[in-house]
């Protein structure tokens, strides 16, 4: 977006990373789901993507902490929002490939929250 300022830089929002414990791990799960291939990796930071579209990307942290939602004690920090057309056969397949359901569902007939093989809350709604 250009602000009509000639010296104003132009950003492009780019990626979202997330702090896990295990990088590749966490690439696989979401590249799986959300279709998305590896645009680059090192053993610490794994970057999913497709050319000229903004990615995902998962960074090791030595020290990670999995969130502990929906208790407060560890903050989920930040979620993702994942637009579906089927609630059931989206958290199946969700399932199957790592993620985890729990029992607290603040809605479960317009969306649900899963948690990422890291711990990372998100959720899958039709809404979206």
């Amino acid at each position: 977006m250009n602000t009509g300022n000639p010296s104003a830089p132009t950003f492009r929002y780019s990626a979202v990373t997330f702090d896990c414990p295990d990088p590749a791990e966490l690439a696989r799960f979401y590249g799986e789901a959300l279709g998305l291939p590896t645009v680059f990796s090192t053993d610490d930071f794994v970057l999913l993507g497709q050319e000229g579209a903004a990615g995902l990307g998962f960074n090791r942290l030595a020290d990670y902490r999995r969130p502990t939602w929906p208790d407060p004690a560890q903050e989920k920090q930040a979620h993702i929002e994942l637009g579906v057309d089927d609630l059931d056969a989206a958290q199946s397949r969700l399932l199957t490939l790592g993620a985890v359901r729990p029992e607290f569902q603040p809605d479960p007939d317009r969306w649900r929250v899963l948690l990422d093989p890291a711990g990372h809350p998100f959720c899958i709604s039709t809404l979206v």
